[in-house]
């Protein structure tokens, strides 16, 4: 016996805040400005709305942890979830005022280990 209580496993909630937080950190440290997390609206949730040179990028955050069985976090970004956040961005465009600018639809896909610490994450700047 090591003395240590045995290590709570995170629910999906967590892991899916662990990797949102990962993926800003990313976007931070590559000179994006973040201009809202989490934002909703009747169509659906924006993960991450950022902004850098000009452009505003809207981040669809796409986790997995353990071995893979469920495929890729890349994967997981289908028809429905592509238009879903289309609908929603261009709700946040209409109610935000952006309008005119230049949009981006990027994906950040992180992989998770055990505890929730980032194994791999994969920036795909204009996915979809």
């Amino acid at each position: 016996m090591t003395g240590r209580p045995p290590q709570a496993r995170l629910n999906r909630k967590q892991k899916g805040a662990a990797a949102e937080q990962a993926a800003v950190h990313y976007l931070l440290s590559r000179g994006y400005r973040i201009v809202a997390r989490n934002w909703r609206c009747r169509s659906g949730e924006l993960d991450v709305v950022a902004e850098r040179e000009g452009t505003l990028v809207f981040v669809e955050v796409r986790s997995r942890s353990g071995h893979g069985a469920q495929g890729t976090p890349e994967e997981s970004v289908d028809m429905r979830k592509i238009r879903q956040v289309r609908a929603t961005a261009e709700v946040y465009i209409h109610q935000v005022g952006t309008a005119g600018r230049t949009v981006s639809f990027d994906v950040i896909a992180v992989q998770l280990g055990e505890g929730a610490e980032v194994v791999s994450l994969n920036h795909i700047r204009g996915a979809f």
